[in-house]
C-alpha cells in the first residue's frame, strides 16, 4: 500500500498593515486639537484679551448698549500681563495703568438715544472721570437735525472732551460729495453749539476712501485700526486698536484706544 504524501505546513502570509480611514482621521483630529486648544482656550479666557501696543500710557475705553450694564467705575484700570495682553488679573500684572477717558454713546440719527447713556454719563461723572459722548452719524437723516438731537441730550463741562461724531456708513446711494457736506454741516453745527470744535470718529479705510480734506485735515481724529501698527491715516489723535480688550472693572470685552498725550 503506497504511503500517504507529508502534509506542507502553511504558513501565515504577512502582508501590510492597513489603517482604518477612521483611525487617521481621528489621529489628525487629535493632532489638531494639540496645537489649537491652547489657543482657542487663551482666546476664550474670559480675564484675558487683546494685546495693546507697546509704548502707550493712556488709554480710553468707549461703551454703547452693547455693552455689559455693569460698570465699576472706581475700579477702572488697564492691566497688562506679562504677555503685554490686556487682563483682569492684577496679581500677575506687568503694567496696571488709569483709564484717561471713558466714552459713551449718546445719540444715533434723528431721534436714537443709546439706553445706557444717560445712566452711564451721571456715573462717570460721579466717579470724577473725564468723558466724552459720540453721535452715531446716518447719511440717509437731516444733519442738522441730527445735530440738535445730539445737543439737546448731551451737557459738556470744561473737563469733559469735545463733541464726538462717529462717522463709519454710507447709505446705499449717497455719494463721497453727499457725506462729506451731511458730515460738515453737523460737526459745523454742533462746533457753534459748544464752542469748541468736534473730534471724528472713523476706520483708517474709511478715512481714505470717502472723507476729503476738509474733514481730516480740519478736525481731531479718532482712527479704528485693529492691527498692531498705528493708524495710515495722518494727525491721528486717538487709535482703537482693538474691540477685543478686557478691562479692570467691566466684564466683557470692550473697544480700547490709545492717546497720543
Amino acid at each position: 500500500m503506497p504511503s500517504r504524501p507529508a502534509h506542507k505546513r502553511r504558513r501565515k502570509k504577512r502582508g501590510k498593515t492597513v489603517l482604518s480611514p477612521w483611525w487617521v482621521l481621528g489621529a489628525v483630529v487629535l493632532l489638531a486639537l494639540g496645537v489649537a486648544l491652547p489657543h482657542v482656550l487663551a482666546t476664550r479666557n474670559p480675564d484675558k484679551g487683546a494685546a495693546a501696543p507697546q509704548g502707550y500710557r493712556h488709554f480710553m475705553v468707549d461703551l454703547s448698549h452693547h455693552n455689559p450694564r455693569k460698570v465699576v467705575w472706581d475700579s477702572l484700570r488697564v492691566v497688562l500681563d506679562t504677555d503685554g495682553r490686556t487682563s483682569r488679573d492684577l496679581a500677575h500684572a506687568r503694567q496696571i495703568l488709569p483709564l484717561t477717558h471713558v466714552i459713551v454713546k449718546a445719540t444715533e440719527g434723528e431721534n436714537h438715544l443709546d439706553r445706557h447713556f444717560d445712566t452711564w454719563w451721571a456715573e462717570s461723572s460721579q466717579a470724577g472721570l473725564s468723558r466724552g459722548a459720540y453721535h452715531f452719524f446716518r447719511s440717509s437723516k437731516d444733519p442738522l437735525r441730527q445735530a440738535q438731537h445730539y445737543t439737546s441730550r448731551v451737557s459738556l463741562t470744561h473737563r469733559d472732551l469735545p463733541p464726538i461724531l462717529d462717522i463709519e456708513t454710507a447709505h446705499k446711494g449717497c455719494t463721497k460729495e453727499e457725506l462729506n457736506r451731511k458730515a460738515l454741516q453737523w460737526l459745523q453745527a454742533v462746533e457753534k453749539y459748544y464752542g469748541r470744535k468736534p473730534i471724528v470718529y472713523t476706520g483708517d479705510a474709511f478715512a481714505r476712501d470717502w472723507l476729503t480734506s476738509d474733514i481730516t485735515a480740519q478736525y481731531p481724529l479718532w482712527i479704528a485700526r485693529y492691527n498692531s501698527e498705528p493708524p495710515l491715516t495722518p494727525g491721528w489723535k486717538f487709535w482703537q486698536f482693538t474691540d477685543k480688550a478686557v478691562v479692570h472693572g467691566i466684564s466683557g470685552t470692550v473697544d480700547l484706544s490709545v492717546i497720543i498725550p
